[in-house]
């Protein structure tokens, strides 16, 4: 059985480190949209660290369609960060950050995605 989440709001995600981000709802237009940059950037997989490019693209692809707002971010200064595509991208370079915006904005969606298959 799919529970659906009803709940189509953005939301703050605290991605540790004193970070925080705004994000639009995952759904189906932003994971579609961000699979398709990925597509179109990447070379087919053929190993392991191919793999690991890839889903890396994807939630950095993703992390910038969806968010919209961030806290706790700062330039080289120390001062707040002006949110941008660059910034977000540097962000997600970040491995612990890039780790739980993929398990809380992504993994939901991916759950969902499995139960329709059981």
């Amino acid at each position: 059985m799919i529970r659906l989440e009803l709940n189509r709001e953005p939301t703050w995600l605290d991605l540790g480190h004193g970070v925080r981000v705004h994000v639009r709802p995952c759904t189906t237009a932003l994971v579609m949209a961000a699979r398709a940059a990925v597509a179109r950037g990447i070379e087919p997989v053929t190993d392991d660290s191919a793999v690991g490019e890839r889903t890396a693209a994807l939630v950095k692809a993703l992390a910038k369609s969806a968010i919209d707002g961030w806290e706790g971010v700062g330039d080289q200064k120390g001062e707040p960060a002006r949110l941008t595509p660059e910034g977000v991208e540097a962000l997600m370079d970040l491995w612990p950050i890039a780790e739980a915006f993929e398990r809380q904005y992504l993994a939901p969606a991916l759950l969902l995605d499995a139960e329709k298959n059981a």
